[in-house]
């Protein structure tokens, strides 16, 4: 996407060839999305929504800064993932009145589709810290300014969540803007961590590339799941790769996205592989597509680009620059994975030719002791066993994670025993309670199941270990909502 011919809005003069190859690709995706190069068009929101635990940590954070930095000529704001700013924060009466005139305001919707190339558009398209100076706007009026902002994730989930963006005025910025916005985002997403109760953030690995040996698929035997839902995405997806056909993957994290594209692919052919893709960092979108591009054209190979949804946005426009040259020339199926079709980069979903949706495990219950088998099998290299108990309740939990959840559940379980009891899985297995626990909860919750799960101990002996009356250990067991086979 870096040669088009980018122009500057009410001059008509050429880009200057020395921008940044993700401002130019910001500028042609803001030329693309049809935004006004004169003004910035106000997008007015209905509603705000702030009782996000994001927007509480953050609104925090930024209280605090305000107040050292109370007399500089400088906007601090939070923003949602969309770029809708949630808060202000600024002392300077000249500032405010000029960011108000260019709707950079509580209320009003400032992403890339609005208000074309800034630091906080571009921030949310990529997902990393950006600094957009003076001429790097793409709307005239914004060159007053220099706006740094830094995207916020989930620390829970590794969803994008929002941004925390600063902003001043271009002939005053300072090189130390940026890293004053990345120190205070940093801040919100540690806060964040705290009050979510502790909870490890989810790793998120960027722009690895690997091989799946379709010949080695059945190593450990043939797909283990028997559901009807899980074999009819099988076949589908099979059936858009053999006509050629860009497929998309969708459904909640963790179902098999990359494993049913990897079976489809598959099919009965023994030689084939599959190239899986993770979403690289901005800085490494040349080097990512320089890797993998020249395998679109490899015989009896797939690429899978997985997570598509949390590519960054000059990585879409440059994957579908690659696929576009491709296209007239022999080339092997593709699959994107996503949440939901919806959530494929706009540049990539005009090229999907086909649809496939993952359905959640919870929904393919059949699924789930033939799955929790192969993966005790896989980890230990051996079948081992499950107790009547253990499968009931695996079979009872909602599995909000999916299959990945799955996987980790009995890894840890096969570890430590070659028979599987309840005793042996995770408290969240056996516990229906919805809302966050405290640290001092969790080992309470978790010392409760831990006498009521040992083979052979009765309420009564559980309540006399724990120092409880058998009263107060059936309120705590309501209280957590645990649920343990045999006791229910």
């Amino acid at each position: 996407m870096t040669d088009l011919p980018l122009v500057r809005p009410a001059t008509g003069d050429p880009v200057h060839t020395g921008a940044r190859p993700r401002v130019r690709a910001s500028w042609a995706r803001s030329q693309r999305y049809g935004v006004s190069p004169e003004e910035v068009e106000p997008v007015f929101a209905d509603a705000l929504s702030t009782d996000s635990l994001f927007y509480e940590c953050g609104a925090e954070v930024l209280g605090r800064l305000h107040g050292t930095l109370a007399n500089e000529p400088l906007g601090l704001m939070i923003t949602d993932a969309e770029g809708l700013v949630l808060a202000r924060w600024s002392d300077d009466a000249d500032i405010n009145r000029s960011l108000d005139r260019v709707h950079l305001s509580p209320g009003f919707y400032f992403g890339e589709r609005t208000a074309g190339t800034s630091g906080l558009g571009l921030a949310l398209a990529d997902r990393v810290p950006s600094l957009v100076r003076a001429d790097e706007h793409f709307v005239a009026p914004l060159r007053r300014y220099t706006c740094a902002a830094v995207p916020v994730l989930d620390p829970r989930s590794g969803d994008l969540v929002g941004s925390i963006n600063l902003t001043t005025w271009s002939d005053a910025s300072s090189d130390l803007l940026l890293a004053l916005a990345q120190s205070a985002a940093g801040n919100t997403s540690a806060l964040m961590h705290v009050r979510a109760g502790g909870h490890p953030e989810r790793p998120a690995p960027r722009g690895e590339v690997f091989h799946v040996f379709a010949d080695r698929l059945g190593a450990a035997g043939p797909d283990p799941c028997p559901s009807r839902a899980w074999r009819d995405a099988v076949a589908a997806a099979r059936e858009a790769v053999t006509a050629g056909r860009l497929l998309a993957v969708v459904g909640e994290p963790g179902v098999g996205k990359s494993a049913v594209a990897t079976l489809a692919r598959h099919g009965g052919r023994r030689r084939e592989r599959v190239l899986v893709a993770r979403p690289p960092q901005a800085a490494d979108v040349e080097a990512w597509l320089a890797l993998w591009a020249p395998e679109l054209t490899a015989p009896d190979t797939c690429v899978v680009v997985s997570g598509a949804d949390s590519l960054p946005a000059w990585a879409a426009d440059e994957l579908a620059a690659v696929l576009g040259a491709a296209g007239s020339g022999p080339r092997s199926p593709m699959v994107l994975t996503a949440p939901s079709v919806d959530a494929v980069p706009a540049s990539l979903a005009g090229l999907v030719g086909a649809v496939v949706e993952v359905p959640p495990l919870r929904h393919r219950g059949e699924d789930v002791e033939p799955l929790a088998r192969s993966f005790a099998r896989e980890h230990r290299h051996r079948d081992l066993g499950f107790t009547p108990r253990a499968l009931r309740a695996l079979a009872a939990h909602s599995w909000p994670e999916n299959v990945r959840e799955l996987r980790a559940v009995v890894r840890e379980a096969s570890a430590r025993t070659d028979v599987i009891d309840v005793q042996h899985l995770r408290p969240d297995v056996l516990s229906t309670g919805s809302r966050s626990l405290t640290r001092l909860e969790q080992l309470e919750r978790d010392e409760v199941l831990r006498c009521l799960t040992r083979p052979g101990t009765t309420a009564v002996q559980a309540a006399a270990e724990l120092g409880l009356s058998r009263a107060t250990l059936y309120r705590k067991i309501a209280q957590y909502g645990l649920r343990v086979p045999g006791r229910d």
